[in-house]
Parts: structure tokens; sequence; C-alpha cells
């Protein structure tokens, strides 16, 4: 099979997993809507039993708690490596033909990639529709800035080589680099707001309770919401949160360009590596433990054990040079890291505080109370069992088409 005609399986699967999968799972949530107006207004217990979702489907809520994880994962694994790649353009880039070579690098792989944040949000919402919701719309500017810097990322990418000055060129490059650096501390500190939780006086001048539930319509909001949860999630854990993250994908992306490329490229991404391994120890370390102590569970101590052993067997691997064993700790860290961020979430699927006290379930943002009905979990159960593998399947094929290293030739 030509790279052509990869391309081609990638670009029909990526259509009809975007314009199938996704309406299917929103259409799934419109029929448990209809079967339960149906009992609402019938009292058949027939319909009540489809519909419904005690505690005994707890495991059903678990497992998709944990597939939206899975789906994180994949997202920020693969995502961090051209991620990382982006941010470090002007630096490693010390000339036109390694620039080229380094969005080479990422080039047949970073938009695909994107497939697997669109994964994690139409599960989110078919899944969890109020973890969905809640979460966009406390943290709705954040979000938008997220989306932008990856609007214009992807159109950097595309507008950089459609003409030739170098002007023009490292122009993109520049918006590349800090769209990067912009979406992975957003996303770094999105990630801490979602352990820590969200003051819900950043966004209620007044929360009223009742009965147990926010009354939005008797609460009053502060002037200006948006930017007052802005300013409210930059807070210290958040912004250690995205300057971890920073860091971790910047030795990810310097590793996997080691790993992708030759020469000189290559051993001047080793040598960055080199220097960021033993810096991430203690950034990554303080990280993890604030972490732990403050949210994470008795468990997930093991989490941190493993991770600290991964970023300290980072510093031998790239003195070595083995970039192979350095991009799978790499790897290793950055899912760690996302696994005891949902260790330490559940079971709220995002913590909201007011005055130091929880009051998550007023928000119905815990995973009993905020996920969809059992049949919605169960359908997408069976749905997600055939489309994640054919994912992983042609991603797998298309880094393995894209694996030979490339060298700084090209003068175009």
């Amino acid at each position: 099979m030509s790279a052509l005609d990869l391309a081609r399986w990638q670009f029909a699967i990526t259509s009809l997993y975007h314009f199938v999968f996704v309406p299917l799972t929103i259409g799934l949530a419109s029929i448990v809507a209809v079967m339960q107006t149906i009992w609402y207004r019938g009292s058949d217990e027939r319909w009540r039993r489809l519909t419904d979702f005690s505690a005994r489907y707890s495991t059903l809520q678990i497992a998709w708690f944990g597939i939206v994880g899975l789906l994180w994962i994949g997202y920020l694994v693969l995502e961090g490596f051209d991620f990382g790649v982006g941010m470090l353009l002007p630096f490693l880039g010390r000339s036109e033909a390694d620039r080229r070579t380094m969005i080479n690098s990422i080039g047949p792989v970073w938009d695909g990639n994107q497939v697997w944040l669109i994964a994690a949000g139409g599960m989110m919402f078919a899944a969890f529709p109020v973890w969905y919701a809640t979460m966009l719309s406390m943290l709705y500017l954040p979000v938008v800035l997220i989306l932008l810097s990856l609007i214009a990322r992807g159109v950097a990418f595309e507008f950089r080589g459609k003409t030739s000055p170098a002007r023009w060129r490292r122009g993109w490059d520049l918006v590349i680099a800090i769209t990067s650096l912009l979406a992975v501390l957003l996303w770094g500190a999105a990630f801490g707001n979602l352990v820590m939780g969200i003051d819900a006086h950043a966004l209620f001048a007044n929360l009223v309770i009742t009965n147990g539930q926010a009354d939005l319509a008797a609460s009053t909001l502060v002037p200006s919401p948006s930017l007052s949860v802005l300013v409210s999630a930059l807070n210290p854990y958040a912004l250690l949160t995205g300057f971890t993250l920073v860091g971790l994908f910047a030795m990810h992306g310097a590793v996997f360009l080691a790993l992708r490329t030759t020469g000189d490229l290559h051993r001047r991404s080793m040598g960055l590596a080199r220097t960021l391994a033993p810096l991430m120890i203690g950034v990554g370390a303080t990280w993890a433990i604030w972490t732990q102590i403050a949210r994470g569970p008795a468990w997930s101590w093991v989490l941190v054990a493993i991770a600290a052993a991964a970023l300290i067997g980072l510093v031998p691997a790239t003195r070595t040079g083995r970039d192979g064993l350095a991009f799978v700790l790499t790897s290793l860290v950055t899912a760690g890291a996302v696994v005891l961020i949902f260790a330490s979430v559940f079971p709220k699927l995002l913590p909201i505080k007011l005055d130091g006290v929880d009051v998550s379930a007023a928000f119905s943002t815990t995973i009993a109370l905020g996920s969809s009905s059992t049949p919605t979990l169960t359908v997408m159960l069976l749905v997600a069992c055939i489309a994640i593998p054919a994912v992983i399947g042609y991603q797998a094929m298309v880094y393995r088409k894209f694996s030979a290293r490339l060298a700084s030739t090209s003068t175009n």
C-alpha cells in the first residue's frame, strides 16, 4: 500500500468517524430523552426500567469514566509530542531545512491526532452530559482560547508552505510555536482546575441552593463571569500544572524529533532532552506530590512511583542516546499524569467549591448524578468497542508507514 493510498484510507475513516459516530451518540441521548418523557407522562413502568440508572449500574458508569480517561491519554500522548515539536520550532530549527524537517516529522500525523480530542469531547457529551455542559460553561473563556489556539495552529501548518518568502515562513513558524505553547499551558490550567475544583464565587455573587440543588434562576452571577473564572482558573496549582505540561511536552517533542531525524538535528534534539530530563524530575515530583496529597486516593501513590521511576529513567536513556526508550518513558509519564488526574477527580466529575465546602452534588457534577441513562451507556459501549480499536488500528498503520527517519537536506 502506497503512502497516498494510506492517506486516502485515513481521510475516509476519519470522515466517517466524524460524520457518523458523533451524531449517533447525540441521537442516542435524544432517544433516551423521549423514553423518559413517555414514562413521565404515562407512568408505564416498562419505560422507567429502560431509563433506569440506579446504583446497580454504577459499574457501567465507572467503565465510561475509564474510557473517557483512556481517550484523553490517547490525545495527550499523541498530540503531546507534536505540541512539543511546535514549541521547539524556533529553538531547534536553526535553518529552513531544519524547520521543514521538524514540521515534516509530524506532518502526516498531527491532524489525525486531533481525532482523540474529538472522541474524548464526544464521549464526554454522550456519557456525562452534565460534566460536559458544566465544564464548558464554567471554563468558557479558557476553552475558547484553547480552540482558537488549535485553529490558528492548524492554519499556520497549512499556510506556511504556500509561498516561498522567508519572512512569510518565519512568521507562521512563530504562530505555530506560540499557539502550541498557549494550548498546552491552557490545557494544563484546565486540568488543574478539574483536579482542585472551581470556586463558585468566581461565577456567582450569590449562589442559592434549594433542596440540595443549585437554583440558578434565584442565584446572581458576577458582572463578568467568564473573565472572573479565567482569573480564578490561573491559580498557583493550575499554573504549576500548565508549566509541568509545557516542560513534559517539550521533552516529549524533543525525544520524538530525536527518534525521527538524523544528523545534527537529531543530536541537538537529544541534547535538549538530556538537559530537560533532570529538570522535569523536580517539576514533575512537585506537581505529583501536591496532587496526591491534596486530592489523590491512597492507591494512586503507585502511579506517582511509576511516573517517578520513568522520569528518573529518562536521564540515563537520554545520556546514552536511546531515543526509542526515552520516547516510551515520556509517553508513560504523560499517561500516568492523566490517570493520576482522573483518579484524583473520581467520583466527582468536576469539583465545585463554595467557601471551602464541596457543592458538586448541587450541580450534579458527580458520576452518579451526571451520567446518561443505562441504555445510552450500554449502546455506546458497544459502539466504542468497535470504534476505538479501529482508530488505534488505522493510526498504527499511519505511524508504521511514516516511521523512517528524516534528514535535513531539503531546501524547500
